[in-house]
């Protein structure tokens, strides 16, 4: 019971943390109101779904204790790291020719699986995650429980509480879609938007750097 009381009570405190840090402006906000104000809702909501793979896969790694190897592999880790900043500038690039160009507009499932592959390959290249599954959510273990089914479950609350607010946001991006129907005012909030994410893969580049 002591064990039970103690772990519930750090799982309180995991869940308080990871809301707060994915209030945090990052990657995936940025991109995900991006994607939730150009493309809407549906798209939106496969990007999120997308995202939330990725964290849950990188979180069954931790639980399994692979992300170790990446955090003392320092070669493995910068390929990870420099693919993901990379990538987020790719999308950079791509959400600011988008505002400079008549995009044809695909067929809804292309558009829903183009954007789930699109956030599930940014989770995916983003060692910070590994970082954190490794650095953050061993200190909210029980030493005397089973560490393997703790990671497990302190993963997996970290996915939901992403993924609440991952959707919030692109609710709330789509609901801004109308300001986008003036082209010139479009244009002008893709590029800026484009412009914030291209800052975010910068800033990310050198929040990673070990």
């Amino acid at each position: 019971m002591a064990l039970a009381e103690g772990f519930a009570q750090n799982w309180w405190l995991f869940l308080l943390s990871s809301i707060l840090i994915e209030l945090t402006p990052g990657p995936n906000m940025v991109y995900l109101a991006i994607v939730g104000a150009s493309q809407g809702r549906r798209v939106g909501y496969a990007a999120t779904a997308g995202v939330a793979l990725g964290l849950a896969i990188v979180g069954l790694l931790a639980a399994a204790g692979l992300t170790t190897v990446i955090n003392n592999s320092p070669a493995l880790y910068q390929i990870l790291r420099w693919a993901g900043v990379f990538y987020l500038l790719w999308l950079a690039y791509g959400a600011w020719r988008d505002a400079s160009e008549e995009v044809e507009h695909a067929p809804l499932g292309s558009s829903l699986r183009l954007f789930f592959r699109r956030g599930l390959i940014t989770n995916l290249l983003n060692p910070k995650a590994a970082v954190f599954y490794i650095a953050v959510l061993p200190g909210f273990t029980v030493p005397s429980g089973s560490v393997a089914g703790q990671t497990l479950i302190l993963s997996l609350t970290y996915v939901a509480a992403a993924t609440g607010i991952h959707a919030a946001i692109v609710t709330l991006s789509a609901q801004a879609r109308r300001l986008l129907e003036d082209e010139k005012r479009s244009r002008f909030i893709r590029r800026a938007l484009a412009l914030a994410l291209a800052g975010v893969a910068l800033w990310f580049a050198w929040k990673t750097q070990v």
